[in-house]
């Protein structure tokens, strides 16, 4: 029989890994708050989240990509009983985020550093990992930890585009990011790889200035980019989430990642990642 995934949350990272994993040979099934205004991809089956019991005892695999709430992990909550009762799942993967390294000044962190969250959301991040290594009762566990998510509709090219893009310049200061279609690679090669309880990284292979992603889409767009903007003139304007991105330095390797899963990735800077989605008419 066919490896059964269930992808809990349908989303914007959920749906490309459903894809990929429905041309990796797994039978899909995605979960949505309401499967009638869902778009999942082809070949992929949809349920409603609150009656996913049934798709989770019968899967081989499960992804989480739904994010945890002060009252903890949503799939959990909904659905530990399903989990643990599900004689054929072996595997597990779920999606956090490097935030739960907090400020680190700069320094780098691998896949054997101590988490040490400082925001609010990535503590309760952590506490979500740490729930789902006691749910997954001796089962392979996969802790992606994911920086900065960008794609089609979802990039610089569309903050250029729109007039919206701020090249904010903070020296010394550098984000983690990925592709949504690397998370998607990884995810898949994880699944058909499993070993044990990892902690990994998805992240690309530089971490960069954002006033850099930003100079970049500008060009390849054939326009100018916006005017530098020191940051301390552009966090007065920013958002509290803004500037709580802005409030953490960290360098997130990666290499223990990529040997792990064999996979090397498809965007392995935002350069590529840039002109990959604009390639594809986004």
């Amino acid at each position: 029989m066919a490896d059964r995934l269930v992808v809990a949350g349908l989303g914007y990272s959920g749906g490309a890994i459903a894809r990929e994993a429905v041309a990796a040979g797994f039978a899909v099934t995605g979960t949505a708050r309401d499967p009638a205004r869902a778009a999942p991809p082809p070949g992929v089956t949809v349920v409603a989240f609150a009656e996913a019991g049934a798709a989770i005892r019968a899967a081989t695999h499960l992804v989480v990509t739904a994010a945890p709430g002060e009252a903890g992990d949503p799939v959990l909550a909904a659905h530990a009983g399903a989990i643990a009762s599900a004689p054929g799942l072996r595997w597990i993967g779920y999606l956090s985020t490097t935030g739960v390294y907090g400020d680190r000044g700069g320094g780098s962190v691998d896949e054997t550093t101590a988490p040490a969250p400082g925001q609010d959301r990535s503590k309760r991040r952590l506490e979500a990992e740490e729930a789902w290594r006691a749910a997954a009762g001796g089962r392979a566990l996969d802790l992606f930890r994911v920086g900065g998510i960008y794609g089609p509709g979802r990039s610089s090219l569309d903050e250029v585009r729109s007039g919206t893009a701020w090249r904010v310049v903070k020296p010394g200061h550098a984000f983690s990011r990925i592709h949504r279609d690397d998370i998607a690679l990884a995810v898949a090669a994880a699944a058909r790889r499993p070993d044990g309880v990892r902690v990994l990284h998805l992240v690309d292979d530089e971490p960069a200035p954002s006033a850099d992603v930003v100079a970049e889409a500008a060009r390849l767009l054939g326009v100018e980019p916006p005017p530098a903007l020191p940051f301390d003139q552009a966090a007065p304007r920013m958002s509290p989430m803004a500037l709580s991105f802005w409030s953490e330095n960290r360098v997130v390797r990666n290499a223990a990642t990529k040997a792990a899963l064999g996979i090397a990735w498809r965007c392995p800077t935002y350069r590529e990642g840039l002109a990959r989605i604009l390639a594809a008419g986004g």
